[in-house]
């Protein structure tokens, strides 16, 4: 892990040592003096011999009535009334500010930057500052920075990473910060709000094709338009523009003349074809998925959506409680906390063509005309009759040689490939 320091220029010597905790037990004290460390002060081992010794000065002096003793008492009283009043005093004027935090996808690393800023006219020395990552973004739980001094007036920025395990909508509230300044005998702590939303996208694979994709709509546009020679001799204004061939274009769409021309392959781009080119990409949320298909399929959906994408196709998304959706950052939000429903619903799909992620087989029976499927099985099974094409792939835990076959078979292909993040 690495961790970036940076201050802003001051003449006082600033130094930083910083530790991270991973999920293990951690020692904790208990709740009573975690409670009182908030609100007031605890004392440290060297305030608590103080006490200790300053209560056996006064013992020993109303029993012998010597003035000396008394005043040793006295100004060791005083001494620890100071140092548990301190602390908390010195940590109510700092602001903490944490910046934008920027999204990720699963696997890749976070960047946290924290801004200490102190706005006093006075330092503030020996500072243990605590930041604790939302549960289940990351396997680290705690990050600790022990600051020896901020000079006054100035700012001090914290970086660190972290790496991130799951996709999700994470919330980061609170840092914490300790002192026993001045004297170091009592120490106090504070939780200073600095909130700030992150937001884990899920995996993406890099797909250079997708068969199962590029179909989707076919069957609809054939039903519509006839490829026949009227079609290819269509001058009705229905050519919009000539385009290199790609890969899944028909080979009735090729201009000849004007690919002998260029010396390639040129497709006639038509105004017909263009609603053949809109793909719906739909989820099936309903209960029955096991944690490890569902995270599989997401990681298809956002992968499948990205290719639409890049593929300069007209792509909608769509699950049972979002509905339709065509903002890019509305998709990727709602694949980041998308989860398993309660219930087992039938789907209500829309109208058009659409690309199906599903587990259960009697959805894929009774699609749009032009639909494609993806079914996730745990356990090979004997499908029921679908008039629509679909891809069937069996589960596994979500690991990287399971995206690799994953990424080979959405691209029609049975090798593993490399995997990485957008």
């Amino acid at each position: 892990m690495t961790i970036t320091i940076a201050t802003t220029g001051d003449s006082m010597a600033q130094r930083a040592r910083t530790k991270s905790s991973k999920n293990h037990k951690i020692r904790k004290p208990g709740r009573f003096w975690r409670w009182l460390e908030r609100r007031f002060a605890t004392p440290e081992f060297s305030g608590g011999m103080l006490l200790g010794l300053s209560a056996f000065f006064f013992l020993a002096a109303t029993n012998t009535l010597a003035g000396w003793l008394y005043v040793i008492s006295g100004v060791s009283f005083a001494l620890l009334g100071v140092s548990f009043v301190m602390p908390r005093q010195l940590l109510q004027e700092l602001i903490v500010v944490r910046s934008p935090v920027l999204e990720v996808s699963a696997g890749e690393e976070l960047m946290v930057e924290l801004q200490i800023h102190n706005p006093t006219k006075t330092p503030r020395y020996l500072l243990e500052l605590c930041d604790l990552p939302p549960e289940g973004l990351s396997q680290i739980t705690r990050q600790e920075l022990v600051l020896d001094a901020i000079a006054a007036g100035e700012k001090f920025y914290w970086q660190y990473a972290i790496t991130t395990q799951r996709r999700g909508v994470f919330q980061f509230h609170g840092t914490e910060i300790a002192t026993s300044s001045p004297l170091g005998l009592f120490r106090s702590r504070r939780s200073l709000p600095c909130a700030q939303k992150v937001v884990v996208y899920p995996r993406v694979l890099p797909l250079s094709q997708c068969p199962l994709l590029d179909q989707v709509g076919d069957d609809d546009v054939r039903q519509q338009y006839s490829f026949d020679r009227h079609y290819d001799a269509a001058n009705e204004g229905l050519t919009k523009t000539l385009r290199p061939y790609r890969w899944g274009d028909s080979i009735r769409l090729v201009h000849w003349r004007t690919s002998a021309r260029y010396g390639e392959l040129r497709v006639r781009e038509l105004e017909v074809t263009i609603s053949g080119q809109e793909v719906v990409i739909a989820l099936d949320t309903a209960r029955g998925w096991s944690a490890d298909l569902f995270e599989e399929a997401v990681t298809a959906a956002a992968s499948l959506y990205f290719y639409a994408l890049k593929s300069q196709r007209t792509v909608q998304f769509w699950t049972p409680e979002s509905g339709l959706l065509q903002r890019d950052r509305q998709v990727l939000e709602t694949l980041a906390e998308v989860s398993i429903a309660p219930e087992h619903h039938a789907l209500k799909l829309p109208s058009t063509a659409v690309l199906l992620l599903t587990h259960r087989p009697e959805q894929i029976t009774s699609l749009p005309l032009g639909s494609r499927w993806i079914l996730w099985q745990e356990q090979p099974q004997a499908l029921p009759k679908s008039d629509s094409p679909g891809l069937t792939i069996a589960g596994g835990e979500p690991d990287l040689e399971t995206f690799r076959s994953l990424l080979g078979q959405l691209q029609g292909r049975g090798e593993s490939q490399e995997v990485t993040n957008y």
